[in-house]
Formats: C-alpha cells, sequence, structure tokens
C-alpha cells in the first residue's frame, strides 16, 4: 500500500486554500452509510460535477438514487485546489494531434467539447448566482522561439484546411505584432482565444454545498483504501474505508492521478505527474493593467500560463525549465507536501522579466505549491465505464487540462449511470471513451517519448 499513489498528508497551501475555508471543507455527514447506489471517489472538479450531474440527470426522470462522496483528505484539496484557475480550450494542440492520428470528426470532437465548457461554466455560474470570480476573457499564447510559432500556424492552416469550427476563434498576431499586442518581452508570435478564468476551489464548495443541501452523503478525511475485484452475487461492489465498509451498486472513480491505487490496471495509464504553482502580488494597490491569461511558450518543453486575479494578482505555473530534466521529481510522484525544490524560487521576479511596464511594479511571490496531476499514456482522458468491471466508471486522466475537460465528462458518466446510455450515445468525445483497446495498449506513454526527445535534445545542445 505504501508504494501505491494515495494522497498524502500535510500537502502544501495552495493560495486557493489560504483563505476562508467553506463549512463543508472537512465536513462529514451525520450518518456513515453502509449501502448506497453511488460512491464517488474525490471530492474534487471531477467529483463534484458527477454529483451536480446525477443529481440534475435522477431529478428529470423523477427518480432517487443514494450518493455518497469519499473524499482522503478535505474538499477540493487536490489538483482542482491546486490549478492555475485557468479554463481555458485549446484551439490547435490537441485538435491537431486528433486530425494527424485519426480524422476531421476525432478534431472537431475533441475541440468542439473544450470550447462547450466556457458556456456550459458560465451559464451555471449565472443561474446559480455562484461566487467564484469568473471572468470571461481571451487567452494569449505567447511564442517566445519561432519554432513553435511556426508549429502553431501550422497546425492552424491544417485544421482550417480540414473545417475545424473552433479555429474562427483564432486572432493571429505575426512577429511583426506579437510584442505590442501580448505586452510580453522578446515575442515571436501570438495566438488568442476565447478563454476564463476563476476561483476553482469556490466553484467545487458550491456544487458540493448544493449536493449535500439534495441528500447526498459526504464523508471528507475518508480515504478509500480498496474496491474490491468482482461484485458480490447481489452485484454490488464492496469499498473499504479506515472509517468503515460501504457497498455500492455504482463506484465512479474521480481521483484523477491517484486512480491506480485503487485500479491497479491504470497504473502504467494514468500516471501521477507533479506540477507547482504560485501567486505573485504587488503592493501597489493599482498594479499594471493584464487583462488577458496568458501562456508563454520558452522552448519545445518550457511552458508557463498565468491568470491576472480581479485582486490585481497573478497566478502563475509552470516553472518547467528548472526541473524537467529531473524525471523522478515529477513524473510518477504523487506526494504533494513539499515543494519542487529547484523551481521553489522561478517566479520570483517573473512580471518583471517578461512583461513590459512591470519593471518597476514590485511584483513579488507570496505563494508557491504543488499539485498531482493525473497524466495517461496517449494525452486523452479516461472516461465512462472501467473496462471489464462493469458498474465501476472512471472520469480522470485530464493531463494538467481538466478544466475545460472534466464537467462536461461527468455529464456523459451520469448519463451512462442514470440513463444507461452508452458511450456513444453521449456527446463525449471518441478520443475520451474508456476501452480495453486504450488500456492493453502497449504503447509507450506520450510523457515519457516526450521526455527522451527533451533529453536527446538537451544533450545534443551541450
Amino acid at each position: 500500500m505504501a508504494n501505491k499513489p494515495f494522497p498524502v498528508p500535510n500537502s502544501t497551501t495552495s493560495f486557493w486554500r489560504s483563505g476562508d475555508l467553506h463549512d463543508l471543507d472537512s465536513y462529514q455527514s451525520e450518518v456513515f452509510p453502509s449501502q448506497v447506489d453511488v460512491v464517488i471517489v474525490g471530492a474534487g472538479y471531477a467529483g463534484a460535477s458527477l454529483a451536480h450531474h446525477l443529481l440534475e440527470k435522477q431529478r428529470k426522470l423523477d427518480s432517487k438514487l443514494s450518493i455518497a462522496i469519499l473524499e482522503a483528505r478535505e474538499a477540493c484539496s487536490g489538483a482542482t485546489g491546486r490549478n492555475g484557475g485557468h479554463l481555458k480550450p485549446d484551439p490547435y494542440s490537441r485538435a491537431g494531434s486528433a486530425l494527424r492520428t485519426h480524422d476531421k470528426k476525432a478534431a472537431e470532437e475533441v475541440v468542439s467539447f473544450e470550447f462547450q465548457h466556457l458556456k456550459a461554466i458560465g451559464d451555471l455560474v449565472k443561474r446559480e448566482n455562484i461566487d467564484c470570480d469568473f471572468v470571461l476573457t481571451r487567452a494569449t499564447d505567447v511564442c517566445l522561439y519561432d519554432k513553435a510559432r511556426d508549429e502553431i500556424k501550422a497546425k492552424l492552416d491544417s485544421l482550417t484546411t480540414a473545417g475545424i469550427s473552433a479555429v474562427d476563434d483564432v486572432f493571429y498576431s505575426s512577429e511583426r505584432t506579437a510584442e505590442a499586442v501580448s505586452g510580453v518581452k522578446g515575442a515571436r508570435g501570438a495566438f488568442s482565444c476565447t478563454s476564463a478564468h476563476l476561483y476553482p476551489y469556490k466553484l467545487i464548495s458550491h456544487l458540493l454545498a448544493k449536493a449535500v443541501a439534495e441528500g447526498v452523503n459526504l464523508q471528507t478525511h475518508t480515504p478509500v483504501t480498496s474496491v474490491s475485484s468482482q461484485p458480490d452475487s447481489e452485484g454490488l461492489w464492496t469499498i473499504e474505508t479506515p472509517r468503515g465498509r460501504i457497498e455500492a451498486k455504482n463506484v465512479i472513480h474521480g481521483s484523477n492521478g491517484y486512480t491506480s491505487a485503487l485500479l491497479p490496471e491504470f497504473q502504467d495509464k494514468i500516471v501521477p505527474v507533479r506540477g507547482i504553482c504560485s501567486r505573485i502580488f504587488t503592493p501597489d494597490a493599482r498594479p499594471p493593467l493584464l487583462s488577458n491569461a496568458y501562456i508563454l511558450r520558452f522552448s519545445d518543453w518550457e511552458y508557463d500560463y498565468l491568470i491576472p486575479r480581479t485582486d490585481g494578482s497573478i497566478v502563475v505555473g509552470g516553472a518547467r525549465r528548472d526541473y524537467h530534466h529531473d524525471l523522478n521529481s515529477w513524473f510518477g510522484s504523487h506526494d504533494d507536501s513539499s515543494l519542487i525544490e529547484s523551481a521553489s524560487e522561478y517566479f520570483d521576479g517573473y512580471m518583471q522579466r517578461h512583461f513590459h511596464g512591470w519593471e518597476e511594479s514590485g511584483a513579488k511571490t507570496d505563494h508557491v505549491w504543488t499539485g498531482i496531476m493525473g497524466y495517461t499514456s496517449d494525452g486523452y482522458p479516461f472516461v465512462g465505464e472501467v473496462p471489464r468491471k462493469p458498474g465501476q466508471y472512471i472520469c480522470a486522466g485530464f493531463n494538467g487540462h481538466g478544466m475545460p475537460q472534466a464537467f462536461l465528462s461527468a455529464r456523459a458518466v451520469a448519463a451512462m449511470v442514470v440513463e444507461g446510455r452508452k458511450p456513444e450515445e453521449t456527446d463525449l468525445p471518441m478520443l475520451y471513451r474508456s476501452s480495453h483497446e486504450r488500456l492493453d495498449s502497449e504503447k509507450q506513454h506520450v510523457s515519457l517519448t516526450g521526455y527522451d526527445a527533451f533529453m536527446s535534445d538537451r544533450q545534443a545542445r551541450i
């Protein structure tokens, strides 16, 4: 059990969890259930979204499911409570890859699904008046070297030729205008698209509070230590926790990077990957204006992302420059209790180095934290029924890109559980669908393939 990727205690404190915590942060419903219809493992973005959609669908069918959410630590204490708050669709990289390896239909599904999240989350926030600092804006992807600009432009051209709809939203700035348009020093090209950012902890806390108010049983500080490998004669799965045993007709795994702790068949398919993030603030109550969200690309292997907060601070994640060469520091690591030491000072002076107008801002880092993501072997999430385990489902493996993927993935799983739909009867992209073919594939993990290429390139430059 010690070698399995279970959440560790004493995790680093992210900015999102550094203020006033929600009443449900360490909540445990009064009754610990012995049997339910559905157990959801994980109380983060996937888990809260699953509960939301399960309740929504059963209301429409006038049915009633008993649902329990089991969380190893506090609510929203995993990857969702540690990300950059960046709800940014990817209009070229993933769609370009899908077009190259599959076909137009697959590419259109992948990119359209991500853009649908902007409206879905925006409508949810408006409809339920959720106080989560949701801002609809543009994200500017800045290339600081020619190769990245040329490759992204080539992908855009191929997607345009194929008639992929989302590329109409992308605005391209050439080398001549990129620095002025983006405000980033040394920009060699820039691409912008519609995006959003928000306070993820507040969004998830709202969804969990609503679920609990509708009868969902929430048990934080209740790690699932095992799930039976087979259902019993009545079709029930046995879920073991330190606080007791629960039997369930359905188990939905929403623990992302920790998936293989309970589903060992995913050991090489969803690998925990450690990342690092920060918050930067200025002593000036009115810092230089930064209206867009950003991605800065410094090399094939080095890129950062950042969002401007409504309080004037900046959340920046990435820092691969200082640790990507050390594979063991990030790939296969499920420990978010300490920083990646080699990158802990990376964010100091960040805004002054890269953005015009910030040189005298006094911007400095006041929070740095780590988080555990789930990276899949083929680069796409696993969503749907767990192969060879009918009644168990998965909604995980979002490759550090879950904000524009997880909410509607959860809706598809809810349709499978409540309405008995098959994956192809939902709006889930084909490439996301969990299958035994994907699970049994012996292809090298894409992160390792990329790492091998990175090390070869690094050695060639030495």
